[in-house]
Order: C-alpha cells, then structure tokens, then sequence
C-alpha cells in the first residue's frame, strides 16, 4: 500500500459488518467529501456474527466466510469505500499476534488518516470489540515511534473516534460528537440491506440513526435554531481537540 495525498479516514472494524452498522454514515458522508476512507476488517465475523448463516443446511466455516466477505464488499461499495482490507484473522476470539499489529501499522502509516473510527473502550457482550479498540491505540502509538522502522514517514495524532456499541448504558461509552448523514442515508441503508446475514440488526439501526437526529438538533440548538436532522451518528473521541476558538 502506497501513501496517500488525499484527504483519508481509516476504519478499524472487528466484524465484516461493524463499519456498516455504526460509521456507514461517516464513511458514505465523507467519501462524497472527497476522502479517500480505507476500512480494516481484521475478521469476517464467521463464528459469533453469522448465526442466521449457520442455521442453514451443509454450512462450513469457509462457506460462511465467503458469505461475509461478499456481504462487506457490497456494503464497502454503496458507501463508497476507497479500499476494504479483510486481515482474516477469525473471531470469537479475535487475536493479533506482532507481525499482525506490524501489518497493521503499516496500513496505518501508509494511509496517514486524518482521523480513525473504531469500537467501544469496555464491552462485557463482545470482547472482540474492546479488544480491536485496544489494537487500534496500540498500532496508531506504534505508527507514531520515529523508531519503529526509521525512514518511513510517521503518524501524526488523528483522533480516534469511537463509534456506537450495541448497549451504549453496558459498555460506559458517552458520545460527544453526533454527525448528521442524512444526506447519505440511503447509502447506509443500502449498505445495511447488503448484510444479510445479520438482517434481524437492519431496523435496529435504522432507529438508532433517527434517535441520534433528535440529539443532533437538540445540541445544535433544538427548537432555537437547531438545524433539522432525520439520521445522524453518534462519537466518542478520546483524544483532545486542538483549537484556535472555542
């Protein structure tokens, strides 16, 4: 993977369909924005995420992946997904070794994203999740060391977003910034319809997007020139901000 010299984004996604479900919004938004948004599926979700497809009849494990990949390829192009890197590394649980963290961070340094999206800090439901957050601060500390392979280009401080878990009261996970994607739902929803293999999850985002446009317009200031929202997505962000004003 070569640098990039446009605007990017980096996704770091436990499962084939977590990019879909929680940041779709963000991809589909900010790819029409011009940047260029690479998102990691370090597995396919084929043993915990896939339960619909191992009800079937002579289902394997590499049926069900293939499934997944195809579901994630589909979705990654109605969001307009500029490069889709499924790492295969099986779930449930999910584990990186060094030479998978070092592939990682190359990934990392050779995107250079302006910011990075990926799961919860704490869930007690799906510890593959908390875990692919501990791997995405542990590789963007890894791009950053001037040490680790001298000579490449290092990783400035994109901020690390998190995206919305599944139980947001469970997993201690407050959001602090709510983008509106509504100009690109339809994208989204496309996108979600690809996962077929989750399809009991399809309405249950869709409500969560219209619940994140109420907080939208409440913060943006509600019924004192709020601006209108029908789907939004919620962050959290772990870093601080850097600003000139307030």
């Amino acid at each position: 993977m070569t640098q990039s010299k446009a605007k990017t984004a980096l996704v770091i996604s436990a499962h084939a369909a977590d990019f879909v479900w929680r940041c779709g919004g963000a991809i589909a938004q900010h790819a029409a924005r011009g940047y260029e948004v690479t998102v990691v599926c370090l597995s396919f979700g084929e043993r915990g995420e896939s339960a619909k497809l191992w009800k079937q009849p002579d289902m394997t494990l590499e049926k069900v992946k293939s499934a997944r990949r195809g579901e994630a390829e589909r979705a990654a192009e109605k969001l307009g997904v500029h490069d889709l890197v499924s790492m295969d590394l099986g779930d449930y649980p999910l584990r990186l070794n060094d030479d998978d963290k070092y592939r990682l961070v190359d990934i990392i340094r050779a995107v250079q994203p302006a910011f990075m999206l990926s799961h919860s800090q704490y869930d007690p439901y799906n510890t593959d999740h908390m875990y692919a957050t501990q791997v995405a601060l542990e590789t963007r500390m890894i791009a950053q060391a001037w040490g680790h392979k001298p000579g490449e280009k290092v990783l400035g401080a994109p901020q690390l977003y998190l995206f919305e878990p599944h139980q947001t009261e469970q997993m201690g996970w407050k959001p602090d910034v709510f983008l509106d994607v509504t100009d690109v739902w339809d994208k989204k929803r496309a996108a979600i319809e690809c996962m077929e293999g989750q399809e009991h999850l399809w309405e249950f985002y869709t409500r969560v997007a219209q619940n994140r446009a109420n907080h939208f317009q409440r913060n943006s200031g509600g019924q004192s020139g709020g601006r209108a929202s029908k789907y939004a997505e919620g962050f959290q962000s772990i870093f601080p901000r850097t600003v000139d004003e307030l």
